[in-house]
């Protein structure tokens, strides 16, 4: 047997070199820095086939621009891919806000032109800047609303609403020739756990899952969607043993089988500790790829060429054990090059999609829901603005800003603002607020009892008290003006700070 640094080296067999190759190719890394690093372009002459971008390497587009034309350099048909849902998880935007609703206010728009011509100036953007797959969008039906890592990222609550919006995100995004990647399969919308985490469990039956999770990715299976992104869930009703990534039962079988799905299968972040946690990064990555996955997903958290190394060396001792056959890896590896070989045909694409740069505020405003006490009354002096922060999940990072503090600042000048979290919360934004009005700015206020009772206290202090909404919008709507946004994107909170100026 050639041992594994010989065959590494590229001195092995022909054999040995292939089995390397198509290891590196279904891995999708991320790396730490603003341009490419060396290890990186080393791998890529290897047989490394993608490349993720996160919010640490984001600084500017022309950055972006630039960091993606070096790594091209190397390999002309690299799969360079984003987590850029737009809204409340945006990389591009990551240092301001996403210049997008995200999709709970596209869903609660409703018209899914509007959602195909975002994702298509979404795509365009994307595009310029040298990125070829995006991993979005959300397919998941927000069946719980108390979950605590989906939320805005949903369409909605309504199966058919979803499966129409994820099929006009699709057709919008490939449109300008970026690969989406329609997420989280088999459906991560009924779970209260993160699975950042821990294991999240979907305790319904199947014909649930087949009438409420399914319908939506059939919709973006018949849309074209290039990829779908598994999620680590367990669903004892289609499998009682693995979650979703690592069940062949729901990649294999239900996904390409009954689905009839050709295209890439990746996985969600394996780091996430709902599969790191329980099966160890390295066993998690094998049984990944065995179960159906064509591409795996590490980097958000994970990003050095010792981690790549040992995934390529764990899936290379895999195939050689018989744990993994060689042909199931050389399948996923060709579907990674396919993969990246259609993004390198479609690459011209955008160059024909005229840009659409307001679409995105214009969006943002049709989704805002004003609800009042009284009749308008405009807000013509400086106000002070109380954001109520609750802590973030992951997917959405805590880089990003979010409110109404800036715009508000823009249109009235003098206002102030401060964050406010915790049961003293009010008691502070009274003090801080003096006789200025407040504009209290909440995040799924029906998910935080500390948010709740800072608001009843600030009404009851303060009547004439503006309350926004950026999260999802479960609670009664309260405050002599109360403004729902359907997420935090930048956007959101421009339509909304002009929403606070017309009372």
């Amino acid at each position: 047997m050639t041992p594994l640094a010989t065959t590494a080296s590229g001195s092995g067999s022909a054999a040995g070199d292939t089995l390397t190759r198509d290891a590196l190719a279904v891995l999708q890394p991320g790396f730490d820095g603003t341009t490419a690093p060396d290890w990186v372009r080393r791998r890529l002459g290897e047989g490394l086939a993608s490349i993720a971008l996160f919010g640490r390497n984001v600084v500017t587009e022309e950055q972006v621009t630039g960091l993606t034309a070096q790594l091209r350099a190397e390999r002309d048909d690299l799969l360079i891919a984003i987590d850029e849902e737009s809204g409340d998880v945006t990389r591009l935007d990551v240092r301001t806000g996403s210049a997008f609703p995200g999709n709970h206010a596209l869903g609660a728009v409703d018209d899914p032109d509007l959602t195909r011509a975002v994702s298509r100036e979404l795509g365009r953007r994307l595009a310029a800047c040298g990125v070829t797959f995006d991993w979005a969008p959300s397919a998941d039906v927000n069946a719980n609303p108390d979950n605590p890592v989906i939320g805005v990222r949903s369409f909605g609550a309504g199966t058919d609403l979803v499966a129409r919006h994820t099929a006009a995100w699709v057709e919008g995004l490939q449109s300008t020739g970026v690969a989406a990647c329609t997420k989280h399969f088999p459906g991560h919308g009924d779970t209260n756990v993160d699975s950042h985490h821990a294991v999240p469990r979907i305790d319904v039956d199947a014909d649930t899952l087949y009438e409420r999770e399914l319908p939506p990715f059939r919709a973006a299976i018949a849309a074209g969607t290039r990829a779908v992104m598994s999620a680590h869930i367990l669903v004892p009703a289609l499998d009682p043993d693995r979650p979703g990534t690592l069940s062949p039962r729901i990649l294999t079988d239900l996904l390409r089988g009954e689905l009839g799905y050709q295209g890439l299968i990746v996985t969600d972040g394996m780091e996430m500790r709902a599969i790191s946690g329980t099966y160890g990064l390295e066993h998690g990555v094998v049984l990944a790829i065995t179960a159906g996955a064509d591409a795996i997903c590490v980097g958000g958290g994970l990003c050095d060429e010792g981690t790549v190394l040992k995934l390529r060396d764990a899936l290379v001792a895999a195939v050689r054990s018989g744990e993994l056959p060689e042909e199931r890896l050389a399948d996923a590896a060709a579907r990674v090059r396919a993969l990246a070989a259609w993004t390198a045909q479609a690459r011209g694409a955008a160059a024909g999609t005229p840009a659409d740069p307001e679409i995105g505020l214009v969006a943002a405003r049709r989704a805002i829901h004003v609800t009042r006490t009284g009749a308008a009354a405009p807000q013509g002096t400086p106000v002070f603005v109380a954001q109520l922060e609750p802590a973030r999940n992951i997917a959405v990072g805590d880089q990003t800003p979010w409110g109404v503090a800036a715009e508000l600042e823009r249109l009235l000048p003098g206002t102030e603002s401060a964050s406010f979290t915790g049961d003293n919360a009010a008691q502070a934004a009274l003090a801080a607020a003096g006789g200025r009005r407040i504009v209290a700015v909440v995040r799924d206020e029906h998910r935080h009892d500390w948010m709740r009772t800072a608001l009843d206290t600030l009404l009851a202090a303060r009547p004439d008290t503006v309350v926004v909404e950026m999260g999802l919008p479960q609670a009664a709507p309260r405050g002599a003006l109360h403004i729902a946004t359907y997420g935090a994107a930048r956007v959101c909170g421009a339509a909304a700070a002009e929403a606070v100026v017309a009372g």
